[in-house]
């Protein structure tokens, strides 16, 4: 008996949640079709009448945790108190984002990860990264819709390669340091921010 289209939903639904949290975590050939699977509560068999490929499955969880990352980021900046770049930044450079990349940015946790897929999944990348700059464009300062482009672009760098490194690194001290000092540099309290305004 075939599933009706609603279980089909489900089903998909579900893959693509444990498809976005894995291939966070573990990475894109970290984790195969058939452990996603089963992790969903699925048959391996079942994959290919929800997906055409791995790669298919590979962008759509793809663009799936960029619009959660967007969506996270938009209730920040919406319910900053006085400085939304701050808040987004302290929000970013957590310890709580940086324990769990399974439910955090895409591009700190894949950034270089995607450099090397197919140009299919460069561009649900490159669309979920304009929409972030987007965002951080209304939360920087800046008269000009040039300087705001590109204090975003050196927010936005500074995040990911902050919650990179502090990622990367196997002294717990020099990891918080990492966090607190890139998010520090971007509050309106830095000096240099406050000498660019």
């Amino acid at each position: 008996m075939k599933a009706s289209r609603k279980k089909m939903a489900e089903h998909r639904e579900k893959i693509l949640l444990s498809a976005a949290r894995r291939f966070r975590e573990r990475g894109f050939a970290g984790i195969g079709v058939a452990e996603l699977m089963k992790e969903a509560g699925l048959t391996h068999g079942g994959f290919y009448g929800h997906f055409e490929s791995k790669e298919e499955l590979i962008a759509l969880a793809s663009q799936r945790a960029l619009d959660d990352t967007a969506g996270q980021w938009e209730k920040v900046i919406a319910t900053a108190q006085d400085d939304p770049l701050e808040a987004l930044a302290k929000y970013y450079l957590s310890t709580h984002h940086r324990e769990r990349p399974g439910s955090g940015c895409l591009l700190a946790a894949l950034g270089s990860d995607v450099s090397r897929q197919p140009s299919s999944l460069k561009a649900v990348v490159t669309s979920g990264l304009r929409r972030c700059l987007r965002l951080l464009e209304s939360a920087v300062p800046g008269k000009t819709e040039d300087t705001r482009r590109r204090r975003a672009i050196a927010a936005l760098a500074s995040m990911v390669g902050g919650m990179v490194l502090a990622r990367s690194v196997s002294d717990p001290a020099l990891s918080r340091e990492i966090l607190r000092s890139v998010a520090e540099s971007l509050s309106r309290g830095d000096a240099n921010t406050k000498a660019a305004r």
